[in-house]
């Protein structure tokens, strides 16, 4: 069986230049820190790290986040190889999460017949994607007017943005964050890990934004290959009218473009907002509207993923998994 090992893996990504973040090796080892198994598996010219998470009575949910990793259509033999992987580890199904776009002209990654559309996915299936083609200047001027004014505003009212290493400071705020917004935030120690492993490389800066010395707002970005990528932000009930989340943004924006990336992926807006007018979205306070307004300012345009879909082994705990997320969205 085609299994390979962690430096196997990351040998290969050398020839993909363009995969994403979320096929990293460095992932994979985040991922494996908190509950996960990672498994690499390559056929011939495709490659996949496949994520695998225990659940009751020795079954597992095996887990392809944007990949497979491939320059044409995988062949039999991959599929073969990953379904192999996934029946030794008992998963009841695999989801796969391409890596791409609705609107691209690319060759599919299914057999058709062997996979299901899925309603539930793990990644945002909608985002705002900037182009870092250009000038520094170009890349600002291409933002919305009213962001470009709070960047100059926050720096007039004396907010300070600089990189941090203080891992312990930025989970303070990203709790403050998590409280208010409602949403979900990783332990102290992922985040903590996370740094650990993509900051030596390039592949990771962590940024504040203070005044007089108190934190107001944080961020952490990350890249791999062409992308660059904001995960992780948060930003404190203090001194909000300093706009202090605007120049935060814009210093990884330049972080990003100062070192080649091609495009900065906002990760994640509403489903939806591809179906309303700009108006509509300037009245919508429900939901994530809010931060949406916030990512659009800063340029961009909007992307939607290619549909998600599952490869079922256990069709009865399936369909149980199907009642349970009837009607879902992202995690």
């Amino acid at each position: 069986m085609p299994e390979i090992s962690l430096s196997e893996w990351n040998l290969f990504l050398t020839k993909h230049s363009a995969a994403h973040l979320l096929q990293s090796g460095e992932w994979g080892e985040l991922k494996s820190a908190f509950g996960w198994e990672a498994v690499h598996i390559v056929e011939g010219e495709t490659g996949a790290q496949i994520l695998f998470r225990r659940l009751p009575l020795g079954f597992t949910f095996a887990y392809l986040p944007k990949g497979p990793v491939t320059t044409s259509t995988p062949g039999p033999g991959f599929w073969s190889a990953v379904n192999q992987a996934c029946r030794s580890r008992r998963a009841v199904f695999l989801k796969v999460e391409p890596d791409g776009w609705e609107e691209q002209a690319q060759p599919s990654v299914f057999n058709m017949q062997a996979f299901v559309s899925s309603p539930q996915h793990i990644q945002p299936h909608s985002t705002l994607v900037i182009d870092l083609h250009g000038s520094e200047d170009e890349v600002f001027n291409r933002m919305k007017p009213k962001t470009r004014y709070n960047i100059r505003l926050a720096g007039r009212k004396e907010v300070v943005v600089h990189p941090l290493k203080d891992i312990e400071s930025f989970y303070r705020v990203m709790t403050v964050t998590g409280q208010r917004e409602e949403f979900h935030v990783h332990s102290q120690e992922y985040y903590r890990r996370a740094y650990e492993l993509f900051y030596p490389k390039g592949m990771c800066e962590l940024f504040a934004a203070d005044f007089q010395g108190r934190m107001l707002a944080t961020l952490m970005v990350f890249a791999h290959g062409k992308q660059a990528y904001y995960f992780y932000g948060a930003s404190s009930d203090e001194e909000r009218n300093r706009k202090a989340t605007y120049p935060l943004q814009w210093e990884a924006i330049r972080w990003a473009h100062a070192r080649g990336f091609e495009e900065y992926d906002m990760w994640g807006i509403p489903d939806e907002a591809k179906d309303i007018d700009e108006d509509e979205a300037e009245a919508r306070e429900d939901g994530l509207w809010g931060v949406y307004r916030f990512k659009r300012g800063f340029g961009g345009s909007v992307k939607h993923a290619i549909p998600t879909m599952d490869q079922v082994y256990n069709p009865l705990l399936y369909k149980l998994y199907r009642w349970r997320f009837s009607g879902s969205g992202a995690d």
